[in-house]
């Protein structure tokens, strides 16, 4: 029957947490991850220090299967005091820039990568609970302290909070009863499947008759709809089996389309955990090109990226002109793509091994990439002429682009303020994604993902089926006070360029200021 596990405090998991555990709380209950199984994770190490001191019980369920939730209980350690609001969360220590990692005796110590601000006076755009990350003072302490697990104070109801979680697990439970979890083989993947074999014979066919901007276009269209499914497959949406969705995930996105499912599932789970925080979501993270908060303009540190994402002169110029720009720079984003996946393998190249399975998939990866651009760089080089394969690569490219700006239509005119751990997983799902509108005779061309407030929610829930359970999350924001938000395709792209010329706008007035000051200053001497 097994041993009861012990009571701890809220202190005692504080004094744990200080000293170098991982702790996370699931259903009452303190989950300890080991140093080895943190490395190991596949979805990221990310994905588990963002919840280090808080309840994840509804992250856990959202991205996790029955078995492996089952396989979990082996980690508990110890049960907690939730009390009727629910468990008191503490702040995770990389919200405030504090990391583990291996110090120069070979031992885990603490290291501060990065110093946290907070709001000299609340805005709409810096709340008092929020909290960003810049460049590091190198006067920084050498370990974390107890006030750095405390929440700085938020107008956040902890009884409401509790009820968006409860009315979200029975609304979870009604999609599972619902069976929307069952994969469409036959009525939603052959469809898609005839239609990416269509555009890819008819890429051949042009290709072969000399069509060189036909094949190409056609080429385009056929990477933009694999897009999706390589989606549902990192999400192990489809066969919800991880090994059977990974071997797949590897064939399409990076045999077929060339880019790296690993990089793509490491960066898509923090996205969708810590969806639109300047200092933690990488999605939102596209300095020098974009900015869609004044925040950026504070040159931040990307807890992702690990690195300073530098307002300079480079930036200022092109935020200042970013709305003029938008649509130049998402057409050819997915040559950033290639730089993001390869980079990624890169830098995993020596990394511990993660679960499932070992290193088989870095390896895997490497081989398809080598085989695409095998097929793809024998295609190039059969077009006879530096201009014709420059101009297949530019139509090509520029034609998958449209996925692009759906994805940034779903976030980038939504809240980018952080309003602490406190704010249950539906609230801020909601708070932070929107749905374009869409009829069911084209929702193809958005690939189903037009619904990304319901697939924020229930992220392995198969795609074919987010329609018929955002039916059901609309009647749960309404009765829970929540806003559902959607717009069309137009008046989305006319949000986000807003959006983005109200930041370029800002731009415009630091700058004017800036230039104010130097001349007050040469008028003194």
């Amino acid at each position: 029957m097994g041993l009861t596990a012990p009571l701890w405090t809220r202190e005692q998991v504080a004094e744990r947490i200080l000293a170098g555990e991982t702790l996370v709380i699931l259903r009452g209950k303190v989950l300890r991850i080991p140093p080895p199984w943190l490395t190991a994770h596949p979805g990221g190490s990310l994905a588990i220090l963002h919840f280090i001191g808080r309840d994840a019980t509804d992250e856990v369920d959202a991205f996790h299967s029955e078995e492996t939730l089952r396989r979990m209980r082996g980690f508990v350690v110890a049960s907690v005091e939730t009390g009727e609001d629910g468990w008191k969360p503490l702040v995770p220590p990389i919200v405030n820039g504090w990391v583990r990692r291996l110090g120069k005796r070979g031992k885990l110590e603490w290291y501060h990568e990065a110093d946290p601000i907070h709001a000299a006076g609340p805005t709409s755009d810096f709340p008092s609970s929020q909290i960003l990350l810049v460049k590091k003072d190198d006067s920084a302490p050498s370990a974390p302290s107890p006030s750095i697990l405390e929440s700085p104070s938020t107008t956040l109801s902890p009884k409401a909070q509790a009820q968006h979680s409860a009315a979200y697990k029975a609304l979870h439970k009604r999609v599972v009863d619902a069976g929307l979890y069952q994969t469409r083989y036959i009525t939603g993947y052959g469809p898609e499947i005839a239609r990416y074999t269509l555009l890819a014979v008819a890429s051949a066919i042009a290709y072969s008759r000399g069509w060189v901007i036909l094949s190409a276009i056609c080429m385009g269209l056929f990477w933009h709809q694999l897009t999706f499914f390589a989606h549902d497959l990192g999400h192990n949406g489809v066969t919800h089996k991880w090994m059977v969705d990974r071997v797949l995930g590897i064939f399409v996105a990076d045999f077929l389309g060339g880019l790296s499912i690993g990089w793509w599932v490491d960066n898509h789970n923090v996205h969708h955990l810590v969806t639109n925080h300047p200092s933690h979501d990488p999605d939102i993270q596209h300095l020098p090109f974009f900015a869609i908060s004044p925040v950026f303009l504070n040159s931040l540190w990307s807890s992702y990226y690990k690195r300073v994402m530098e307002f300079d002169g480079f930036s200022k110029l092109f935020i200042s002109l970013q709305h003029k720009l938008f649509y130049v720079v998402l057409s050819l984003a997915r040559f950033n793509l290639y730089v993001q996946s390869y980079g990624f393998l890169a830098k995993t190249a020596f990394q511990p091994r993660r679960a499932l399975g070992g290193r088989w998939w870095w390896w895997s990866e490497i081989i398809c990439l080598g085989l695409f651009w095998g097929w793809f760089g024998t295609l190039l080089a059969g077009l006879g002429s530096w201009p014709k394969v420059l101009l297949y690569l530019l139509v090509s490219h520029v034609v998958a682009s449209p996925v692009h700006i759906q994805i940034v239509l779903s976030h980038f005119s939504r809240s980018t303020a952080d309003l602490g751990p406190a704010e249950s997983f539906p609230a801020r799902q909601l708070r932070t994604t929107v749905d374009v509108i869409c009829p069911p005779a084209i929702e193809f061309i958005h690939g189903g993902l037009h619904l990304q407030v319901t697939h924020h929610l229930f992220p392995r829930l198969p795609r074919h089926n987010l329609r018929e359970a955002s039916l059901l999350v609309k009647e749960f924001a309404k009765e829970q006070g929540l806003e559902y938000a959607e717009f069309g395709f137009v008046e989305g792209n006319e949000d986000v360029r807003n959006v983005l010329r109200q930041v370029a706008d800002q731009v415009k007035i630091v700058g004017i200021v800036a230039d104010a000051e130097v001349r007050e200053a040469i008028k003194a001497q």
